[in-house]
């Protein structure tokens, strides 16, 4: 796992996150913030976390032919929020953002669970 440039490391300190969950509505995530002192040994648990712009099917032969500078079409429009995964569970939605020469999203919805 590479580092984050310095430009998208959290800028929450971890005493706060409890308060950060309760911002994003962290009780529909089932976080209670108050047992999160007790979870600091998972903290460094690696997870993988894609933010999905589109997507787009297209048979072999096509995508083969790909070449640098080819427009591929995805299922969504421009300003349509990203889908945000969080080890293929879609966890929240989001708007692509510009930090200094990175691409990162800022996350405006956070997914309740289906139960």
């Amino acid at each position: 796992m590479t580092d984050l440039s310095p430009a998208l490391q959290p800028t929450v300190p971890t005493a706060d996150v409890g308060a950060l969950l309760e911002e994003f509505g962290g009780d529909a995530i089932g976080a209670d913030t108050h047992a999160l002192t007790g979870l600091e040994a998972v903290f460094d648990v690696p997870v993988k976390v894609q933010a999905v712009l589109g997507r787009s099917r297209m048979p072999i032969g096509e995508l083969l032919r790909l070449k640098a500078g080819m427009v591929v079409e995805l299922d969504r429009r421009v300003g349509e929020p990203v889908d945000i995964f969080v080890n293929d569970r879609l966890i929240a939605r989001g708007e692509v953002v510009m930090i200094d020469d990175s691409l990162g999203v800022t996350l405006t919805e956070i997914v309740q669970p289906e139960r």
